[in-house]
């Protein structure tokens, strides 16, 4: 069966390329009218036109995610032109730079912290009132397996600590709103896929070897659907499983 979010409104962060595109173009032919964010004004037009070729319509918002005062301008506008938000996929990220923790400059580490975590924390900020007037209000932070797998990895420092902080972050706010409102809150590992940031994290690897963003798009979607109702949960994509976070032994 199809999944249908026809007249769903969704929020794409990080929408003009990679998983975020990919995202924006399943939820956009499910039915879901898509607020595509991105800082690339060219990019989001060429969205928009493959968005209009599967018989949808997006709205589009070119904004750095680290502008704090254009992210509550953005919830005001979601608020005063429709009243609610259906579905935030909160997918923008950046990989910092792989490094010994003592060698990372301040300022690549405010960016990464900026972009990773208080972004993420900008958008609840401004749109948690309209996903709690939404009758499914759906929510899915896009992670990583950096922020909670066994054996950190050396170099990986800013990335994965702000990884596992967003996860924290994502698991404060679904028991926030687990008994109080009908959100439900989704962390998604996607595992190694086939983009840019992989390539750059990983320039020696095969990319034919690995799947793709448009792999993981219609699972993505499925956990923005008023169906799922398993909030705090994590989405593990490697093993296509919905894990419990857990516990240190």
């Amino acid at each position: 069966m199809t999944l249908s979010l026809e007249g769903r409104l969704a929020l794409v962060t990080g929408a003009s390329r990679g998983i975020g595109r990919a995202v924006a173009l399943e939820l956009a032919g499910a039915g879901a009218h898509v607020v595509a964010l991105a800082r690339t004004q060219g990019a989001l037009e060429e969205l928009d036109d493959d968005i209009r070729r599967l018989g949808g319509e997006a709205t589009l918002v070119p904004c750095d995610v680290k502008d704090s005062e254009a992210i509550d301008r953005l919830g005001a506008a979601l608020h005063d032109r429709w009243g609610h938000l259906d579905i935030l996929v909160a997918n923008a990220g950046v990989l910092g730079p792989i490094t010994p923790i003592g060698h990372v400059d301040p300022k690549q580490w405010d960016n990464v912290l900026a972009v990773n975590l208080t972004a993420n924390y900008r958008l609840l900020r401004s749109l948690d009132p309209l996903l709690r007037a939404s009758d499914a209000g759906r929510v899915v932070f896009v992670s990583s397996g950096a922020g909670h797998r066994a054996e950190m990895r050396p170099y990986w420092g800013p990335y994965a600590i702000t990884k596992a902080a967003l996860d924290a972050m994502a698991r404060t706010y679904a028991a926030e709103t687990a008994t109080t409102s009908n959100v439900v809150v989704t962390v998604v590992n996607p595992g190694p896929l086939r983009t840019r940031m992989r390539a750059a994290a990983m320039p020696g690897e095969d990319p034919e070897s690995l799947k793709t963003p448009e792999d993981l798009a219609p699972v993505l979607v499925a956990l923005c659907a008023p169906e799922h109702r398993d909030t705090g949960k994590l989405y593990d994509f490697p093993t296509d499983r919905m894990l419990s976070f857990q516990g240190p032994a």
